[in-house]
């Protein structure tokens, strides 16, 4: 059966809300929840960008049982691989082994402010490849010493470790990307429902299929009135449009406000669910487990709109998914 999530938009709320909203979404029986790692929202609207590791180590603390995870932190530009470790060591004993490290490539949008540039796509793979092998190593619990082409590590140790080594999960997109981390993680991240994505994992990964969790996301936005749903979808999410090979290189939400501003509200209605009905929602998702995505988690649109979201959630939307799925 699929398990679903909830997401912790971080370029959506504040941090005090993020938390609040963990402890509401575990309570309404979410399966996992997932935190997006931004220094910039995509869009002014949406109006904020607190930081993530310090937001889920607060969320650690009000929650008990559901999963966490990072969707996604860039472990190249704005952190080194051996802070990222650290944070991830350090929240996986804060949440009692609950926490598994979501890795990327990452976006223009929240690497360039400190001050480097953006490499092209085939550097910041390489990059994040030398990223993942030193986080791995310093898993281990020994000392780390390594010079690459992109980061020099100088005898780097973690002295405070969970018992069970964190989980790492990477986020791909193609052949390319597929081929390279398979081998290196444990798990699939992608936002598009595509069952060769899963495939090629597979094959690549060397792991039994049934160890290996391929997680997916996807927006949605519940309201009661369905003509209000589609007007904050389009206000706060229409960068969604451009596809992620656009979305990585824009600098700034000044870039995707100018990008997206022939998006139309009817655009926006045809891609992500709108309004107060379960069923175009299970639609819209059931693409992911038909893929082969062992995971889901939503994003519900508005920072201010989630407190009806979770009573909708629990009552109607979560058995309705899980039915489906089953």
């Amino acid at each position: 059966m699929t398990r679903f999530g909830y997401t912790l938009m971080t370029e959506q709320a504040g941090p005090r809300d993020l938390v609040r909203h963990a402890a509401a979404a575990e309570a309404a029986g979410f399966d996992f929840e997932v935190s997006s790692d931004h220094f910039s929202p995509w869009l002014t609207a949406q109006g904020h960008a607190p930081n993530a590791w310090v937001t889920l180590g607060a969320v650690s603390q009000v929650t008990e049982a559901v999963e966490l995870m990072t969707y996604v932190t860039c472990p190249t530009m704005r952190y080194h691989p051996t802070v990222v470790a650290q944070q991830a060591a350090t929240l996986g004993l804060l949440s009692d082994n609950r926490f598994t490290l979501g890795l990327g490539a990452g976006e223009n949008l929240n690497e360039h402010v400190v001050g480097r540039g953006w490499p092209p796509a085939n550097e910041r793979h390489e990059m994040l490849t030398e990223a993942v092998d030193i986080i791995s190593a310093l898993f281990s619990g020994e000392y780390v010493n390594t010079v690459g082409r992109h980061f020099r590590v100088d005898s780097a140790k973690l002295w405070d470790l969970p018992e069970h080594r964190v989980p790492l999960a990477v986020a791909v997109s193609g052949q390319q990307s597929v081929s390279r981390f398979a081998p290196m993680a444990d798990h699939l991240i992608a936002v598009e429902p595509d069952a060769e994505l899963c495939s090629m994992w597979d094959a690549a990964s060397g792991r039994p299929a049934a160890e290996v969790r391929k997680i997916g996301q996807i927006p949605i936005c519940w309201d009661p009135d369905r003509d209000a749903a589609v007007a904050r979808a389009h206000e706060q999410f229409r960068w969604f449009a451009g596809g992620w090979k656009v979305n990585a290189e824009l600098p700034g939400p000044a870039g995707f406000a100018g990008a997206t501003q022939f998006v139309r509200e009817s655009d926006v209605a045809e891609s992500i669910p709108c309004g107060p009905d379960v069923e175009p929602i299970v639609k819209a998702v059931s693409a992911f487990w038909e893929a082969g995505f062992t995971d889901v988690a939503l994003v519900q649109i508005g920072g201010e709109h989630q407190d009806g979201f979770f009573p909708f959630a629990e009552a109607e939307l979560l058995p309705a998914l899980r039915e489906a799925s089953a």
